[in-house]
């Protein structure tokens, strides 16, 4: 990354810089180039004549082709590069290379369970098998954040947490959609920040409970209890019941002490939301630092947002440790192109308006900059949305680019670790998981400081490096791990987050 305090070039090869601050016409940038008009801080300058119909390049790769002639110092954007087709070289397996293991494998204060598992947090769950079940779940769980008297007996518990969503029911009662549905509250049930669980259906919905339990290996306990509406007699009943199981609940859920743990036991969600033209140059690739570190001590991190690698899926599947895991990437792509069509939609639509405002022209730039989390170990496994990631290393999971149905996926799968990177100011949290909030740029930090919990804006102004922004993210991650709350969770983000991926029509 080379430039000034006013842009940097990222790559030699490019045929844009980066304006770090607004460049107004007449800038002087390089030799006799001159900005030929207002460049917004974020967004791209050229450096370099750009033909009609040539590719244009950012990271080395290519972002676009020009849709008119691009001089230097001209402002490079959605009204001069559009989207075409190209070929990308998949070259499976040729830049996978030996992971290197840390001398000194970093640790944690985790919550060991009976099963082996770490857990980041320890709460109880109180979570809906259909909508219809949504207002008990969330009355059972109010009543303990309104008396707050059990905390003193029970210190060790972090809190009733509430998860509902608007599914469940107005589908088929077998096919791939409900499976998502099952087999994604089956991973919150299991997660290792839950102590225990109460299950909360309606009583007639697709989502029968018999079945969601067999099907996904369940089975009632004195930490999993089940029940609906229909057979306790009505919505006072339940909530009453439910009230009385937590409290019958609290006594096991607080005896856990945190302990020393490896670093081993950390499994990380890599997101982005918000995304502006800094994030592929200061949050994602310091974040993909912070991941190789996390791997290198023998841990886990689980890329995902699948329209949001398109474009740049070349660059993983060159990392895949076999052809057949680079096969199963490049599947999730096809399918996805067919998904879209079907729906007379296009991924070059993924990118939302403060995507554009923030400078990112097309999907294949935001997707490159995205890529970027993943840091640069090989890629072990492909999943689908919310399947269990056993993996160690860098794992790839199919999930929309909707950031909340994303992180539902990850945590499904047994994230016990969100790290966001958001260019905007995205407002997230992730129960029972914690969410740290990376900001790509100064500006965010300071603007929306509340919801951040580390500035990496000072890599654009040449303050800091990539690499020692990754080690602090990485000494922040295993912080927010040992119990230190992040921004999101003292707002009390992450009950209304809980939004599990539905695909196919509602009936």
């Amino acid at each position: 990354m080379t430039g000034t305090a006013l842009f940097v070039q990222l790559n030699p090869n490019d045929d844009v810089a980066i304006a770090c601050c607004d460049l107004p016409p007449g800038t002087p940038l390089q030799g006799d180039m001159v900005c030929r008009a207002l460049i917004p801080a974020g967004h791209k300058v050229a450096v370099g004549t750009i033909v009609v119909g040539a590719p244009v390049r950012r990271y080395g790769q290519i972002i676009g082709f020009a849709s008119q002639l691009i001089q230097p110092g001209d402002y490079v954007h959605v009204h001069n590069v559009s989207l075409g087709d190209f070929t990308r070289d998949y070259a499976y397996c040729a830049d996978a290379k030996p992971t290197r293991q840390a001398n000194d494998p970093a640790t944690f204060q985790g919550i060991v369970r009976s099963d082996g598992r770490v857990g980041t947090r320890n709460f109880l769950g109180v979570i809906s098998t259909v909508n219809c079940s949504a207002t008990v779940v969330r009355a059972i769980a109010d009543a303990f954040d309104r008396d707050v008297s059990w905390r003193d007996a029970f210190p060790n518990v972090d809190g009733v947490v509430a998860l509902t969503h608007n599914t469940g029911c107005g589908m088929g009662d077998q096919g791939e959609d409900i499976d998502i549905v099952r087999r994604t509250l089956a991973g919150y049930v299991r997660h290792p920040n839950f102590a225990g669980i109460l299950l909360i259906g309606l009583g007639c919905e697709a989502n029968q409970m018999p079945v969601l339990l067999a099907s996904q290996g369940l089975e009632e306990s004195g930490l999993l209890r089940t029940m609906t509406l229909q057979a306790m007699g009505g919505t006072g009943k339940t909530i009453a019941h439910g009230i009385q199981l937590i409290h019958e609940m609290l006594p096991s859920a607080n005896q856990v002490r945190r302990e020393t743990v490896a670093a081993s036991h950390l499994i990380t969600g890599l997101q982005c939301g918000g995304s502006d033209g800094y994030s592929g140059m200061t949050a994602n690739p310091a974040l993909g630092v912070a991941a190789d570190l996390l791997v290198e001590s023998g841990g886990t991190v689980i890329l995902s947002e699948t329209p949001e690698i398109y474009g740049a899926e070349h660059l993983l599947t060159r990392r895949a440790i076999s052809e057949e895991v680079g096969e199963k990437l490049v599947a999730r792509i096809k399918w996805w192109e067919d998904y879209m069509a079907r729906h007379l939609g296009q991924l070059n639509n993924n990118r939302s308006p403060g995507n554009k405002d923030g400078g990112l022209t097309t999907i294949l730039e935001k997707s490159l900059g995205g890529v970027a989390k993943g840091g640069s170990t090989n890629l072990v496994d492909v999943v689908e949305y919310a399947c269990p990631v056993l993996a160690k290393g860098l794992v790839f999971m199919d999930t929309p680019g909707y950031d909340p149905v994303s992180a539902t996926g990850q945590v499904a799968g047994g994230a016990n670790l969100i790290c966001f990177t958001t260019g905007r100011g995205s407002a997230y949290g992730c129960k029972p998981v914690p969410s740290l909030k990376l900001a790509t740029n100064s500006k965010l930090y300071e603007h929306q400081f509340d919801d951040m919990d580390i500035n990496c804006g000072g890599i654009a102004l040449g303050e800091e490096t990539v690499q020692e922004a990754g080690h602090r993210i990485f000494r922040a991650m295993l912080d927010t791990a040992s119990g230190k709350q992040t921004k999101s969770e003292q707002h009390g983000y992450g009950q209304n987050e809980f939004v599990p991926w539905v695909l196919g029509a509602t009936v």
